[in-house]
């Protein structure tokens, strides 16, 4: 029987990557998105790859919704072993100036989408004592920068929201895993139809990486489970940076991250924002930056090949050894 992934979001962005390499990978695929055409396409692209599809339309911020969808998908293709929690909308602009119910509509789908899929997921896959849930993390879990607090904070909510939910399956002794993905900055359609401030194109932070970059280490941890990931050298730096020089990143931020969060050069209109309603089209995976954005990561290579990094890091380390301890022996 073949295995079932569930993946929110999935019509377009980092999340129609995800369901592209889950389908190249053997996995039947459900995508719960509001975009009709969205998911139509998605489910083609699934089924080209030789996998079952549905698309099920779904505001995740609607936790019965998620239940209902839930409960089609494994009707329909069988029990769900994966989820992917990917969903997301985004606001740009300084958090005074945000209409508040802007402002709360981005942690429903955000934070609230993660806690709902969540639910759904554990709720069917404990009692069988089988299943995975991965959480699509960012950098900006560890490091808020401005004019984005909203997916920011919500981002943090899920880390640690997140770390409850695991400690209490530990506590339980379950087989079922919770892995976090954090993204660096990619170039998505979401900097196309965010409901911005801004008075230039939106973009993401430099360095900049093409969403299949982070849908090849998604696809690594669904094979191989793994509490969290930090995808592209950008992340690493800034969950790293963030814990040892803090106060210094805010200086930093607050004197780059407007100006490094906006495309004067970029004279392309925006689609209308899908704050409150999806944008019709199927939009796929790419945004307007590929000009910018790197399609491969050494790290990111790292995840997906462990084994053969840790051989590659053990050898390097004897022969820097060897080559020490010869110098040393000459010496003397």
């Amino acid at each position: 029987m073949s295995r079932v992934a569930v993946v929110t979001g999935g019509s377009a962005g980092l999340g129609r990557a995800v369901i592209r390499e889950l389908a190249a990978g053997g996995w039947d695929v459900a995508i719960l998105a509001r975009g009709e055409d969205g998911l139509a396409g998605a489910v083609a692209d699934v089924e080209a790859l030789g996998q079952r599809a549905i698309g099920v339309s779904t505001d995740v911020s609607d936790r019965e919704a998620v239940e209902r969808a839930a409960d089609r998908v494994e009707s329909e293709l069988g029990p769900i072993e994966l989820w992917v929690n990917g969903a997301m909308v985004g606001v740009f602009g300084e958090f005074l100036s945000t209409d508040p119910a802007d402002f709360e509509r981005a942690t429903q789908v955000n934070y609230f989408g993660f806690v709902n899929g969540t639910r759904a997921a554990l709720s069917r896959m404990v009692p069988r004592n089988n299943g995975h849930v991965i959480q699509v993390g960012s950098a900006l879990a560890h490091r808020g920068i401005p004019l984005q607090a909203a997916y920011c904070a919500a981002k943090h909510a899920v880390q640690g929201f997140t770390e409850s939910v695991t400690t209490e399956l530990i506590h339980n002794g379950s087989a079922v895993k919770i892995s976090t993905v954090d993204m660096p900055a990619l170039n998505t359609i979401q900097f196309n139809w965010v409901k911005s401030q801004l008075p230039h194109h939106p973009m993401p932070v430099a360095p900049i990486f093409e969403p299949e970059v982070g849908a090849r280490a998604i696809a690594a941890v669904a094979e191989k489970p793994r509490r969290r990931t930090w995808v592209g050298e950008p992340t690493v730096a800034t969950v790293l940076g963030n814990r040892f020089g803090a106060g210094f990143l805010d200086w930093f931020m607050a004197k780059t991250a407007y100006d490094g969060q906006q495309a004067p050069e970029k004279s392309e209109p925006m689609l209308p924002n899908n704050l409150y309603a999806p944008v019709a089209g199927d939009h796929g995976s790419t945004g307007i930056f590929s000009d910018q954005a790197h399609s491969v990561s050494p790290q990111v290579w790292a995840i997906r090949n462990r084994g053969l990094a840790w051989g590659i890091g053990a050898a390097t380390v004897a022969t820097l050894g060897a080559a020490v301890a010869s110098v040393v022996t000459k010496r003397r």
